[in-house]
């Protein structure tokens, strides 16, 4: 079963050198010291860190140093050659607006299945998943929220997933991580509500976050309309969405709204330390590095004091007792690897039954790229057998 999908998160490259607002050591320097490195990981230089510029000129592919083409799997490796051939820059040089519109890794994933003969169309088509675009109330007006419904799932109410895509909180949309909606429909037999949400630098933190919590009510409210169960509602995401539906966990527990069903936190944002074991290893890492991180912070955060907020430091600032289950995946060549596996530790350890997966030789993004990267479709089967067993009330080892 394959797909294709827009990503504008992965168009992540090295550091500019161009001055933040909000500087990666500024947002370091918020939450309190790095974890010491897993058992696995890799070992960590103990020379200051330098981060090297970068050429306007170069493509993501291109930026010296990185490491990524030499750890990463074959498939892995020839979805960001193709970025890189299709002329993505370093997302930290530049504007909002051309961040948001240059080549993605959703064209790359495209080309490649064009590479090898497959029609990327017809293979969305074979999965058989509708889709309805609907629209939820926030603070800012109205946002979209659109329903993927699998088509072969049988009679009576379906289990709901709001998912909250990735992006950084700046750029991508739903259309962006339509892939990773459509396989968890289909693969958890179960309806998803992608939703939108607000973006800085129009809309500073923490707006997004108000807009994620008002749509996963919305969704407890009218699951009914689009033939969801309202007791069985679980919320999802990846990257900066990892981050939100994980605070929608908590506001909910805060806040006495039905607490979701399960988390499926993919590669979240769960901490401000930019000086944790794999930050430093992935310093330079692609698609995402250090230096596009530091670009996200600059566009999101209204003033440096916000980096203090509980809802960016889940790992050091938040009481985690009392949430819903969870599935927490990371990656290994991805700067917010360190601080996934330590939420995931977080969580295990304030009795939240929690599955932690790591996997090997692919990047951040990569969870959306069944089509071209094995070991998304390996994420995307675990992810969905977890959610499925949530939905059906069995117990989830901690």
């Amino acid at each position: 079963m394959t797909y294709v999908f827009r990503s504008s998160a992965l168009l992540a490259g090295f550091m500019s050198g161009t001055a933040l607002l909000v500087t990666p050591a500024a947002f370091a320097q918020t939450a309190a010291p790095s974890a010491p490195a897993a058992a696995n990981a890799d070992p960590m230089p103990d020379a200051p860190v330098v981060e090297p510029a970068f050429s306007t000129v170069a493509t993501v592919a291109e930026t010296p140093d990185s490491g990524t083409m030499k750890r990463a799997d074959k498939d892995m490796a020839t979805v960001l050659r193709k970025l890189g051939e299709l002329g993505a820059k370093p997302i930290q040089s530049r504007s909002v607006e051309q961040a948001r519109t240059q080549p993605t890794p959703a064209d790359a994933v495209m080309a490649v299945l064009k590479d090898e003969g497959k029609d990327p169309a017809a293979l969305m088509a074979a999965m058989k998943v509708s889709k309805k675009d609907m629209t939820y109330p926030t603070a800012g007006g109205t946002q979209l929220v659109r329903i993927y419904t699998p088509e072969s799932a049988g009679s009576g109410p379906l289990p709901v997933i709001v998912y909250y895509h990735g992006g950084g909180w700046v750029i991508a949309t739903v259309d962006t991580y339509e892939a990773s909606a459509m396989a968890l429909a289909k693969k958890a037999n179960a309806i998803v509500a992608s939703v939108e949400y607000r973006h800085a630098p129009e809309n500073k933190f923490p707006a997004a976050h108000e807009d994620a919590f008002a749509a996963y009510k919305w969704a407890l409210a009218n699951a009914g309309q689009f033939g969801g169960d309202p007791a069985r509602v679980a919320v999802a995401g990846e990257s900066a969405g990892g981050n939100l539906a994980a605070n929608v966990a908590i506001m909910a527990r805060d806040g006495n709204v039905q607490k979701p069903t399960h988390m499926l936190l993919v590669y979240p944002v769960a901490g401000t330390d930019m000086n944790t074991p794999s930050y430093i290893q992935n310093q330079n890492a692609m698609p995402l590095s250090k230096g596009a991180m530091g670009w996200f912070v600059d566009k999101t955060l209204a003033k440096p004091g916000d980096a203090k907020s509980p809802m960016l430091n889940l790992t050091t600032m938040v009481d985690l007792k009392g949430l819903p289950s969870a599935t927490v995946i990371t990656d290994s060549i991805d700067p917010l690897m360190s601080e996934g596996k330590m939420l995931a530790e977080k969580l295990k350890a304030a009795g939240v039954p929690t599955a932690y997966r790591n996997y090997e030789g692919v990047t951040h993004e990569f969870f959306g790229m069944a089509p071209a990267v094995s070991d998304s479709e390996k994420a995307q089967d675990a992810a969905a057998q977890d959610l499925r067993e949530a939905f059906a009330g069995k117990p989830q080892a901690k």
